[in-house]
Order: structure tokens, then sequence, then C-alpha cells
């Protein structure tokens, strides 16, 4: 019954092991590159969301100043 609720926690090691199978996968070069694709995937969501689209965007840049 215990070691159900261990399984959820994520602990220190846990963190490590994720880290170092990530570098050994993607490499230290490609990492800042994923990273920056998943920012921007979650901008999008967030936007999409909101129920803005990049054409509603550009409409307002223009209208201002």
């Amino acid at each position: 019954m215990n070691s159900f609720v261990l399984l959820g926690i994520m602990g220190p090691w846990q963190i490590v092991l994720i880290v170092v199978a990530l570098l050994l996968l993607f490499g230290g070069r490609k990492i800042p590159e994923l990273m920056r694709g998943l920012g921007s995937g979650i901008k999008e969501f967030k936007d999409a969301s909101k129920g803005e689209t990049s054409d509603d965007k550009d409409d307002k840049n223009r209208l201002e100043p």
C-alpha cells in the first residue's frame, strides 16, 4: 500500500535521471532548440484557448501606431 503512494513523488534522483537521459538522447546543442519549440507551442496553445489567432494579432498591430 505504501509503495503506491511513493510512486507518484518525484525526488531529486528521478529529476537527475531524466536530465541525464535527455542529454544522452538529444545532446547539449539540441536542448535549447527543443525548449524554444516547447515554449512557442505553449504560447500558441494559450492564444488558441483565448480565441486569438495570428490574423487577429496582425490586425491589432496594424491599427496601433
